[in-house]
């Protein structure tokens, strides 16, 4: 992998956590006119209507074979776990318990990557990649702004919309690892397109039962309200996870995945300048933090590439292959 290369993959990646982290400001818009979970699922619907006709033009230039059940079964668990749990429980699980609580939770993204690379991809944690985790960890919770008097962990008035977060989290860690697995057989596109189409189907009667309200609604919405919906469809559910899964087949899960700590970083900062939140230096300092880690972990395993050492890499059941 050449400097160039390196640099590409290093801005497609700083644009999908820019846009996923100022998913949070456009989030903000919409639900002023809308519930939760409509908010969820419009983007999502919208998003699966632009990706489908791409994906029938490729498949058409494939030749049209047809899809293992095998398969069928990986993209409905994709769907299922990595699309509607995150979605659906990371709603639910931020309006159940303290945005303390849910911040500390989420820093178990990258983490979680990594264990579940291990068990599907082969993946091993080296220890250029355990000091990256722990400059973004102290990035995160220095820019994060955590009140640390706020947190309860244990009490049971909190412990359904942590347990939420959590299962959110991990439907993210699959959907990396997993999601990579895929891509070994089907383009960035056709992953996306038949997860969200399995996401879709399954917030649908959540959404009609929970939130009917928001159907009613869906005409009088304003022009902010649907440019904020628009965002969310074409550039989170679209470009940034199309141009991420993109990256992910030349880069491992782990890399990948560490990657997502700038997103509180950016949600902050574009929640400073769109929404007038106030922005600390701390917070500035603890988002640099985060970056220098990310650029650490990106810088050292191309130089590795470069030398020609393949990824430190584990056979299944954890023998090495080197």
């Amino acid at each position: 992998m050449n400097s160039f290369s390196r640099f590409r993959d290093g801005a497609l990646l700083l644009f999908c956590n820019l846009v996923w982290g100022g998913q949070f400001v456009a989030l903000k818009v919409v639900q002023r006119e809308m519930g939760p979970l409509f908010a969820t699922w419009l983007p999502l619907l919208i998003s699966t209507f632009l990706i489908m006709p791409l994906v029938v033009r490729e498949h058409r230039r494939s030749g049209g074979a047809s899809m293992p059940m095998g398969d069928i079964a990986g993209f409905i668990l994709l769907g299922t776990f990595g699309q509607a749990v995150v979605l659906l429980f990371s709603t639910w699980g931020v309006r159940l318990t303290l945005a303390s609580n849910a911040a500390l939770v989420g820093l178990a993204l990258p983490v979680t990557t990594a264990v579940m690379a291990y068990f599907l991809l082969g993946e091993r944690m080296t220890v250029v990649r355990g000091i990256s985790f722990v400059l973004a960890i102290v990035g995160v919770l220095e820019s994060s702004g955590i009140h640390w008097g706020e947190l309860n962990f244990a009490s049971p008035a909190f412990l359904l919309g942590n347990s939420m977060c959590f299962l959110s989290v991990l439907g993210s860690a699959y959907y990396n690892t997993y999601g990579k697995k895929l891509l070994e057989k089907y383009s960035a596109l056709q992953v996306v397109l038949y997860s969200y189409c399995v996401a879709v189907t399954l917030l649908l009667p959540v959404t009609l039962y929970l939130e009917p309200q928001s159907f009613q609604k869906v005409t009088h919405f304003g022009a902010l309200v649907w440019l904020a919906v628009i965002f969310l469809a074409v550039f989170r559910n679209v470009l940034a996870l199309v141009v991420f899964l993109y990256v992910l087949k030349r880069l491992d899960a782990t890399v990948a995945g560490v990657t997502n700590y700038l997103i509180p970083f950016f949600g902050v900062l574009t929640a400073g300048i769109f929404l007038h939140e106030k922005l600390t230096k701390f917070m500035i300092l603890g988002g640099l933090l985060v970056l220098a880690s990310t650029l650490f972990m990106t810088l050292y395993e191309g130089r590795e590439r470069r030398r020609g050492q393949p990824p430190v890499t584990a056979a299944p059941g954890g023998a090495s292959n080197n």
